[in-house]
């Protein structure tokens, strides 16, 4: 560890860890009359209804623009969609990426250069009525292009989807800490788009590295309310005559160690204005493919000595193929729409395989590309994310802390013990770990992620890693398994129990078990 003073992203990791001595000071309890509404509200605009396009027969729209909406109507509704309505007062909302607390930070923007099934110009998406309203009609495109220096994926597309967060709806709840959360609900989100994405016959770009103040003018977005994190155009593989290669995601940000002390309650604040990107950028494409192939060739970061290693090679999940009515994977648009957040599990073993085909579907997509999923999708800085599984109950696996290491498949012994009563004490009480039968940790070297891109790596390691818990989630649910991620732990206690190294800050949590029947 660095004997300098920390990035303000260092530094707001420490200051907003949850500590067993400090967290009964910092729940100052929630005012239910502040609460904010999950969804923004448009009063003008033309509204494209996007429900008639919710069809399973695909016959119905063989035409233009009828056949292109379609693939828009699902492709949204699969990523950000509502998939259920809770009779609380009020209604609470589900969507089909889950968000802590159910506050849903992240709006959906659509913008589109001027295509034959949309104008050109501004779309909010509306979850509750599955449509987009056109609140800016003028042309947007170069602009968006302008704001993101120009990244050669934009000069070849015609429509993006722009995530923002509006900040209020999480930090009511999380206070500071919400920031996390935040990017972690986004992450959620982005691994939606992207399996989305592939059957509708559109590919996401991610775009992490653009000037916030531009993209949030263009969306006239009040910037200390709501700010632009992510910019997605979509690549429409049935136009484009080549599947576009791999392209660069991130730029960095500067690295923020002059910073003043800043109140509790502004430190959420402080910290996305130190990390927005300001002047003048360039991507480099020969450096992002140099990278590329170096990370190929990188082996996993940790192998402890005379460990014990559990290969995790196994059959990959079967998605399903074509329907009748010609719906492609159907069983991962259905697990999508299906999934919700488990509340409580049994106590009862996995077994190896279920645990295997988990691992194996979220961090293996290689291995799914003979079902016409991306074998390698857009991530920020995935290179700098580990994974520590501690398994409490998973048969013909002895209980303890696992390394999994990626490109090796396999899982690393680095504990050994039954691990259920300090993961209850270290989910903050929540049954959810004790009675899970794994549960996923997913970490980073905060101070190496900051010397490579900045303190913006803060946003790109938790969307990543809310990305992964995505991947996580549909295939617990697809095997019938439950599955719930945790954003609210004892940051330094977990290292200090489960032997994780202390450089690895810990980022998320997700818990796999058998569902309680309630």
């Amino acid at each position: 560890m660095s004997d300098s003073k920390p990035s303000i992203a260092q530094h707001y990791h420490e200051r907003t860890k949850y500590d067993p001595e400090t967290i009964a000071s910092k729940n100052k309890g929630l005012d239910w009359a502040r609460q904010p509404l999950p969804f923004k509200e448009y009063k003008v605009g033309a509204v494209v209804d996007l429900k008639p396009y919710l069809q399973e027969d695909l016959s119905a729209f063989t035409e233009e623009p009828h056949k292109t909406l379609q693939r828009l109507s699902r492709l949204l509704l699969c990523s950000y969609g509502l998939t259920a309505r809770l009779p609380t007062t009020p209604p609470l909302y589900l969507r089909a990426a889950p968000s802590a607390g159910g506050l849903y930070p992240a709006e959906v923007y659509l913008l589109c250069r001027g295509t034959p099934y949309l104008q050109t110009g501004i779309y909010n998406y509306q979850c509750r009525t599955h449509s987009l309203v056109h609140v800016w009609e003028k042309e947007v495109w170069s602009v968006l292009q302008e704001a993101c220096y120009w990244h050669t994926v934009l000069g070849i597309t015609d429509i993006a989807i722009v995530v923002t967060a509006v900040f209020y709806r999480s930090a009511w709840r999380y206070e500071d800490r919400a920031y996390r959360r935040i990017f972690l609900d986004t992450g959620h989100l982005l691994g939606n788009i992207e399996l989305a994405c592939a059957f509708t016959d559109y590919r996401p770009h991610l775009i992490g590295g653009f000037s916030d103040e531009m993209v949030n003018e263009l969306l006239y977005l009040d910037p200390e309310q709501e700010g632009a994190i992510a910019v997605i155009p979509l690549a429409d593989h049935l136009e484009l005559r080549r599947k576009l290669p791999p392209s660069p995601t991130v730029l960095a940000s500067y690295t923020d160690v002059n910073y003043p002390e800043v109140p509790d309650g502004q430190l959420l604040g402080y910290l996305h204005r130190s990390t927005q990107i300001n002047g003048f950028r360039q991507w480099n494409d020969d450096e992002f493919l140099d990278s590329t192939q170096s990370k190929e060739q990188r082996e996993d970061k940790y192998n402890f000595p005379f460990c014990t290693k559990i290969s995790t090679t196994t059959t990959p999940i079967d998605w399903g193929g074509v329907t009748p009515e010609g719906l492609r994977l159907p069983a991962l648009e259905n697990t999508i729409l299906q999934r919700r957040s488990t509340r409580a599990y049994n106590g009862a073993n996995l077994t190896l395989e279920e645990l295997k085909a988990v691992l194996d579907f979220t961090y293996q997509p290689q291995h799914y590309i003979d079902q016409k999923l991306d074998g390698s999708p857009d991530y920020f800085v995935l290179d700098l994310i580990e994974t520590f599984v501690a398994v409490s109950g998973v048969n013909n696996l002895e209980e303890g802390c696992y390394y999994y290491a990626p490109k090796a498949q396999e899982l690393r012994q680095i504990r050994f013990k039954n691990f259920r009563r300090e993961l209850h004490y270290l989910c903050l009480g929540q049954e959810l770990g004790r009675d899970a039968g794994a549960v996923v940790f997913h970490t980073a070297d905060l101070e190496k992620a900051v010397s490579k891109v900045g303190d913006r790596s803060y946003r790109y390691l938790h969307m990543d890693a809310g990305h992964l818990g995505q991947r996580l989630n549909l295939a617990a649910i697809y095997l019938g398994l439950g599955v719930s991620g945790i954003g609210g732990f004892f940051d330094n206690q977990v290292n200090e129990v489960l032997g994780i190294p202390t450089d690895e800050a810990v980022l998320y949590i997700t818990t796999l078990g058998r569902p309680k029947i309630v």
